[in-house]
């Protein structure tokens, strides 16, 4: 099952906003450096990883490490002009999300990834992570978007989104399988056939697989 969850980096103005490294009772390891209560990367990444920490323990989502998290990174929420502090709120998010074990993705456009975030660095772990990319106006324009360049470097486009009246729609752009395997091929040689004394069994019941 996926999971669509909002981002924000809204700085020390926001109603609550970090002053440390450490959140309930861990000391979290920050790639920016220590978080001292004010607009820095360092704060910024506790906050991000603060929000994906509340979002897993107390949103009521069971089983959240068997879940794919969409970060959904839009112009319309509280960001701070820094992008590479906004970048860092996303990797904070991402540090959690993946410290238990579940996959992250990224939900936005092109152009408002790269207005809030800009270009991530080698190093940050956004990189190759998969691409939901919204702003397709048709099927046709959706299925086109398919081969866009992934959202940061390394990552596949996973799907895109198009609207069409009043609706949203996903195109999935990672080929699904239509059959299922072949079967395999037969013994060349069929086994014995059982003795006159052998009793044959009870009959088994049959087994299904299943293909999604």
């Amino acid at each position: 099952m996926a999971l669509y969850v909002n981002t924000a980096n809204p700085g020390a103005t926001a109603h609550w906003w970090p002053r440390s490294n450490a959140y309930r009772g861990a000391n979290v390891r920050n790639p920016y450096g220590e978080c001292d209560g004010t607009d820095t990367a360092a704060c910024a990444y506790m906050f991000g990883y603060a929000m994906a920490y509340d979002d897993v323990n107390h949103r009521g989502v069971s089983d959240a490490a068997h879940h794919i998290w969409w970060l959904d990174v839009e112009t319309g929420n509280s960001w701070s002009p820094d992008r590479a502090a906004n970048a860092a709120d996303l990797e904070g998010m991402t540090a959690y999300l993946q410290s238990i074990g579940a996959e992250v993705g990224i939900y936005s456009t092109t152009y408002q990834f790269r207005e809030i975030a800009g270009t991530v660095g080698p190093g940050s772990n956004l990189n190759k992570l998969n691409s939901w990319i919204a702003g397709a106006t048709s099927r046709a324009s959706a299925r086109a978007y398919c081969s866009s360049p992934p959202l940061t470097s390394g990552g596949t486009v996973a799907l895109t989104q198009f609207t069409a009246g009043r609706f949203d729609y996903d195109y999935p752009c990672l080929p699904i399988p239509s059959k299922p395997p072949a079967t395999p091929p037969k013994p060349r040689h069929p086994p014995d056939p059982p003795k006159a004394l052998d009793r044959p069994g009870p009959p088994r019941a049959p087994s299904f697989m299943r293909f999604y």
